[in-house]
């Protein structure tokens, strides 16, 4: 009885890192209050600005999820979006009506033709599901690759198809913009809101609540074992590809009436890592087995308010520390992921042998750099003072693993 866990304890064991998450958003709110006024000027719109972008990423965040708990990657999300978002402009334009002179008229597309444009965006995107799961399950390419391949090709593709089906239809461009009456009622903040609830539901109860959700995290965690006890692995692939290619073609259709129209050679562009990064910040592991729907909410919640509060500290230029902060994001979240499922921080070797000694004055020197870029002032002795702490802290833990190490 002494080894047994009471209820309380269980549930903390089991939601520690969302409890972590609430704890760090609230932690980040706190601190852009305190250096933006229009939190408290105007809570009501920043709020509901924040809501919308934590929707639009977290739409596509989920399929991601879905992936990477059954052991998968899927780098194609952003490129996905942009495609998708072509698709329906495309369609639309295609069938949009034209006036005497036959010239195209955007705004008096109907209803009908713009839900037909979201619905072949939609099944033409999720059909790349199938696509990833051929290569994966057919060819035999990792799922890296085979992402990879759709992450680099497909946005060229894009861009190709935008320039000639223009020309055909009126004016040959790679940008388009849509100004259809739905379109412009899709942009109300609460739409994207509403649809990320509805998928966040959708797939939490298919992860938890479902036979193929159990057999998708037994894949994950060993998928020659889930094979042996009978589970069709390939199916359970191409269903998790089709679900995040699926979620991306939501995005795609969102971020289409978002910004009214699409650009294909920027659209997009990076927001896979900001999913993966969601994710893993969200306790799911990269190996695959490991990871809970609401853990990705609260990580893409933290994710997008991390961000928002980097631009309104760092107004000049925010856009350059916003790869740095989640690369340093992703790093931490896989490192706490990892010392949570070993046996503790102090018997976790971080730097052990030589590649220690050669990695802490690499990161000390970073750390410095950092600190030099950080400063306004871009002080020297700033810097110098940053990096000489954390190699001194750097060398303390190595000296102590080694100790501990020989004991």
């Amino acid at each position: 009885m002494s080894g047994s866990l009471s209820p309380q304890q269980s549930l903390w064991s089991r939601y520690r890192n969302e409890c972590g998450l609430l704890s760090a958003i609230a932690i980040v709110l706190a601190i852009t209050v305190q250096f933006d006024d229009a939190y408290r000027i105007n809570t009501l719109r920043t709020t509901t600005e924040t809501l919308r972008q934590v929707a639009l990423l977290g739409t596509f965040s989920l399929g991601v999820s879905v992936v990477i708990i059954a052991g998968g990657i899927d780098l194609s999300a952003g490129t996905m979006i942009a495609f998708t978002a072509s698709i329906c402009a495309l369609t639309t334009q295609a069938l949009a009506p034209r006036d005497e002179l036959g010239n195209l008229q955007l705004s008096a597309v109907s209803n009908g033709v713009v839900w037909t444009g979201i619905g072949v965006a939609i099944t033409v995107g999720t059909l790349i599901g199938s696509w990833h799961a051929w290569l994966i399950n057919i060819v035999k390419l990792p799922p890296f690759v085979a992402t990879l391949a759709t992450l680099v090709g497909l946005r060229s593709l894009t861009i190709l198809m935008n320039h000639t089906i223009t020309g055909r239809i009126d004016r040959a461009t790679t940008s388009l913009n849509v100004y259809a009456p739905l379109f412009s009622e899709l942009r109300a903040w609460w739409v994207p809101f509403v649809v990320f609830v509805l998928l966040s539901v959708l797939i939490w109860v298919l992860m938890n609540k479902t036979v193929l959700g159990r057999h998708l995290y037994a894949m994950g965690g060993n998928e020659q074992a889930a094979r042996l006890s009978g589970v069709n692995t390939d199916y359970l692939k191409w269903f998790a590809y089709s679900v995040s290619a699926f979620t991306s073609s939501v995005a795609g259709v969102l971020y289409l009436a978002n910004d009214s129209g699409c650009a294909p050679t920027s659209m997009g562009m990076g927001y896979e890592l900001n999913a993966i990064a969601a994710t893993v910040v969200g306790g799911c592991s990269l190996q695959g087995g490991v990871g809970l729907i609401p853990g990705v909410i609260l990580g893409v919640v933290f994710l997008r308010v991390v961000i928002d509060a980097v631009s309104k500290i760092l107004e000049s230029r925010s856009t350059d520390w916003t790869g740095l902060i989640v690369g340093i994001l992703v790093v931490l979240a896989v490192a706490f992921n990892e010392l949570r499922r070993g046996s503790g921080a102090g018997r976790k070797q971080w730097f052990a042998g030589a590649l220690g000694w050669v990695v802490i004055p690499f990161v000390s020197a970073i750390s410095g750099l950092v600190a030099l870029i950080s400063d306004k002032a871009h002080r020297t002795g700033v810097a110098l003072a940053a990096g000489a702490i954390v190699l001194v802290l750097l060398f303390a833990r190595k000296i102590y693993e080694d100790q501990t190490e020989r004991a």
